[in-house]
C-alpha cells in the first residue's frame, strides 16, 4: 500500500516514448531508392510512348510491367519493414525492462526498473545504470560516468559533498547506495528520452553497391540513349532517313507536322526503350525476395531483424567474439572445490575441518567484502542470498560453514572500500574490529592475490611463511582451473590503527596496503557449460564463421572451457598465439597485433579470444 501511495504521489518510472512510424512512411521510403526511381520514370515513359504508337489496348504492356514490378518491390519491402519496426517496439521494451535490487523494509528485492519508485534505497555497483534521480546516502570510491547527459567523457566522483545522481548515467568505478528522489518524466533523463529517435538511417554495404550499380546504368543508359536520340533526329531532319518502299521521310516543306511527330514519337521511343532494357527491372525484386527470405530463415532461429538489408551485412560476418560468463555456460555458480590451512576440504563446506581462527577471519573476509546481501526470514525460512553469481557461490559456501552474515557484519565497522576492479581482478575492504584491531581483506583471482601473499594460516590457525608451499598452491589453482573452475583466493593482512587516515578526503585518498597479504582459502567456482554451445559452435564453423572467446578468467580456467565447448579443438592447439593475454597483446606493435589477430582463438584475462 505504501509503494502505491508513493507511486501515485511521485509517478512512475517511465516515460512516453515517441510513437512508431506508419505503414506510409515505410511505403515512402522504401520507393526513394534510385533504381526504382530510374524504373518509375522509364515506366511513365514506355507508357505513355506505347499508348501513343500502339494504342491503349497493346500500348501498356511494358510501361504497365514495370510499374508493377516496381510496386510489388516497394510494398513487400515497407510490409517487412513495418512489421519488423513492430517486433522490435516490443523488444525495445524488454530491452528497457532492466531488472535491479532495491532495499525495502531491510530486504532486498529484484524489481523491475519501471517499479523504481521515490524513496526506494538502491545499491549501485559498477557497470549498473542509475535508474532514477537520487542521491548518496554511501559510496566508496563511487565514479559516475554522466557522458549520456552532459557529453562530457570524463568521470565524476560521487560523494557527502557531491551527492547528486541522474538517471541513466552508468557507474564507472566503486560501489555506494543511493535514495530515489524523481523518477520518470519527472527526471532530466526521462525527458531526455522522450524526446529523441533511435533511427539512424545508416545504409548497408549492399544498399551503397546497389545504388552505385543503378547511378552507373542510369549515366550509361541516359547516355547511349541521349546519342541515339540525338543521331537518329539529325538524320531524320536531314533527309537520311527511308521508308521501306524507298521514299525519303523527311523533306522540308512538304513532309507535314503531323507525320514529323510521329516520327519523333518512334524515335523518342527507341531511346527510352534503350533506358528500359540497360536498367534491370527484376534486380531490386530479386534482391527484396532474397533478402525477406532470408528474414524468416533468421527469425525461426530467433534471430529477430528489424530491416530487410541487415540480413546482408549479418551474411557478411566472418568473425564472433563471444563473453563465456552467462553466454557459453549458465551463470549458475556453485564452490565445488576449496583449499583452507593448506589442505582440500572434501567436501568444501564441512566447518569441522577448520581451525576456529581460521574460520573467524574467513567469515568476516567473506561477510565485508562482498557486494552481495543475505536476508534471513524471521519465520526461520532458507536465507535469500543476492548479488552477482559469483558473491552468491562464495557467500553460500560461507553460510554453509557457518557464518552468520548480519552477526559478523555488526561486530566490525568498514573503514574504507576499493570496490573489485577488472583491471587489478581484485577488491579490497578495510574494518575496525570491536576489539579495535584493523583487518584488510582482499579477494580477487587466485594467481593474482597469491602472488601478493607472503604467508598462509595453517591448520592450526598459526601464521607459515609461503614461500616453501606455493608451488603447493600454485598446483591446486591449475588443477581446479583445468577443471573449468573459476578460481578465487581470499586473503587478509593486519594494519595499525593509527596509520588509518583520520579525515573523510583523505580517507577517500587512501589506497588499501596490498603487500604481506596473508593466505585464508582458494576456492574452485563451477559454471556449467550451457547446453547445446557445443553443437552452436560446430556449425558456425562449417559456415566458415570463426567463434572467439572473450573473458575475464584466466587462461586455464578458459582453455578448459573453450575445450568443452569445441573452440578449440584439443590441447594441441592451445598455445600461444592461438590463446593470448590481453596485457601481452597490447603490448605489440599494430603490425604484429594485425599478423597474430587471424591466428588468435583465445584472448585471455582482461579480454580473452578463443577461436
Amino acid at each position: 500500500m505504501d509503494i502505491l501511495k508513493r507511486r501515485n504521489a511521485f509517478g512512475s518510472n517511465t516515460y512516453p516514448h515517441k510513437k512508431g512510424r506508419s505503414f506510409f512512411r515505410f511505403l515512402w521510403e522504401a520507393w526513394q531508392d534510385l533504381t526504382l526511381i530510374i524504373l518509375i520514370i522509364a515506366a511513365v515513359a514506355s507508357l505513355v510512348l506505347g499508348i501513343k504508337t500502339e494504342g491503349l489496348e497493346e500500348g501498356w504492356y511494358d510501361g504497365g510491367s514495370i510499374a508493377f514490378a516496381v510496386l510489388l518491390v516497394i510494398v513487400v519491402t515497407a510490409t517487412s519493414d513495418y512489421r519488423q519496426s513492430l517486433q522490435f517496439q516490443n523488444l525495445n521494451e524488454e530491452k528497457r525492462n532492466i531488472q535491479l535490487e532495491v532495499m525495502r523494509a531491510g530486504r532486498t528485492l529484484k524489481i523491475s526498473i519501471f517499479d523504481v519508485v521515490v524513496g526506494d534505497v538502491v545499491p549501485l555497483r559498477i557497470g549498473d545504470q542509475v535508474p532514477a534521480d537520487g542521491i548518496l546516502i554511501t559510496g566508496h570510491s563511487l565514479a559516475i560516468d554522466e557522458s549520456s547527459m552532459t557529453g562530457e567523457s570524463k568521470t565524476v566522483h560521487k560523494d557527502q559533498k557531491a551527492p547528486f545522481l541522474m538517471s541513466g548515467c552508468k557507474v564507472a568505478d566503486g560501489l555506494g547506495t543511493m535514495l530515489v528522489t524523481g523518477v520518470g518524466i519527472n527526471t532530466e533523463w526521462g525527458l531526455l528520452m522522450a524526446s529523441i529517435s533511435e533511427d539512424t538511417g545508416e545504409e548497408t554495404p549492399l544498399q551503397v553497391r546497389l545504388n552505385g550499380v543503378a547511378t552507373f546504368i542510369g549515366v550509361v543508359g541516359l547516355a547511349v540513349a541521349l546519342s541515339v536520340l540525338i543521331i537518329l533526329l539529325a538524320r531524320y531532319f536531314t533527309g537520311h532517313t527511308t521508308s521501306p518502299d524507298g521514299r525519303v521521310q523527311f523533306v522540308q516543306g512538304q513532309t507535314s507536322i503531323g507525320d514529323a511527330v510521329d516520327e519523333v514519337v518512334k524515335i523518342v521511343t527507341i531511346a527510352v526503350t534503350i533506358v528500359v532494357v540497360a536498367v534491370p527491372e527484376g534486380l531490386p525484386l530479386a534482391v527484396t525476395l532474397t533478402l525477406a527470405y532470408s528474414m524468416r530463415k533468421m527469425m525461426a532461429d530467433k534471430a529477430l531483424v528489424r530491416r530487410l538489408s541487415a540480413c546482408e551485412t549479418m551474411g557478411s560476418a566472418t568473425t564472433i567474439c563471444s563473453d563465456k560468463t552467462g553466454t557459453l555456460t549458465l551463470n549458475q555458480m556453485t564452490v565445488v572445490e576449496a583449499y583452507a590451512g593448506k589442505k582440500k576440504m572434501n567436501p568444501p563446506e564441512d566447518s569441522s575441518q577448520l581451525h576456529p581462527a581460521l574460520a573467524s577471519l574467513l567469515h568476516q573476509g567473506v561477510a565485508q567484502n562482498t557486494t552481495g546481501n543475505v536476508f534471513v526470514p524471521k519465520d526461520g525460512g532458507a536465507a535469500e542470498i543476492s548479488g552477482s553469481p559469483t558473491e552468491k557461490a562464495i557467500l553460500s559456501w560461507a553460510i554453509k560453514l557457518g557464518m552468520k552474515f548480519d552477526v559478523v557484519r555488526s561486530e566490525s565497522l568498514v573503514i574504507h572500500v576499493f570496490p573489485f576492479n577488472s583491471d587489478k581482478k581484485r577488491g579490497g575492504v578495510a574494518v575496525k574490529g570491536a576489539d579495535s584491531e584493523v583487518h584488510i581483506h582482499w579477494k580477487g583471482a587466485a594467481e593474482i592475490v597469491l602472488a601478493l601473499c607472503t604467508h598462509y594460516l595453517d591448520s592450526n590457525g598459526h601464521r607459515q611463511p609461503i614461500d616453501e608451499e606455493k608451488d603447493f598452491f600454485k598446483a591446486a589453482i591449475d588443477s581446479m582451473a583445468a577443471s573449468s573452475l573459476r578460481c578465487v583466493a581470499i586473503a587478509y593482512r593486519s594494519f595499525e590503527l593509527d596509520k588509518v587516515p583520520k579525515d573523510e578526503e583523505s580517507l577517500d585518498k587512501w589506497v588499501l596496503p596490498e603487500e604481506e597479504l596473508v593466505l585464508l582459502a582458494i576456492v574452485g567456482i563451477k559454471d556449467p557449460c550451457r547446453p547445446g554451445v557445443n553443437d552452436a559452435v560446430r556449425v558456425c564453423r562449417e559456415a566458415g564463421v570463426k567463434v572467439r572467446m572473450v573473458t575475464g578468467d584466466n587462461l586455464q580456467t578458459a582453455k578448459a572451457i573453450a575445450l568443452e565447448c569445441g573452440i578449440l579443438g584439443s590441447d594441441a592447439d592451445a598455445t600461444e598465439p592461438t590463446i593470448i593475454e590481453g596485457r601481452i597483446f597490447r603490448a605489440l606493435s599494430e603490425r604484429e597485433r594485425e599478423q597474430i589477430a587471424k591466428k588468435i582463438t583465445h584472448y585471455g584475462r582482461e579480454a580473452m579470444l578463443l577461436l
